[in-house]
């Protein structure tokens, strides 16, 4: 989450991306930093996913992913 706090201080447009089971970790982080990026989970466990099925885990993941990155940006965020 530090990766893409710190693009979002630079101005550079994010998403925070990770599997389903850090989700409560990625709240409580988010809360600490007092920053709450636009975020994404995909299904868990992944390290043990071959190339194909990695692929198919991206593009099931990348049109939520892009809407995020199209969002307008608050004012104030």
């Amino acid at each position: 989450m530090h990766d893409i706090l710190d693009l979002d201080r630079r101005g550079i447009p994010g998403a925070f991306i990770a599997s389903e089971e850090f989700v409560e970790a990625a709240d409580k982080q988010a809360q600490s930093l007092g920053f709450s990026p636009f975020r994404a989970f995909v299904p868990h466990p992944i390290q043990n996913k071959t190339d194909a099925e990695m692929k198919t885990i991206a593009e099931g993941a990348f049109l939520e992913i892009l809407a995020l990155l199209e969002q307008p940006v608050e004012a104030g965020i």
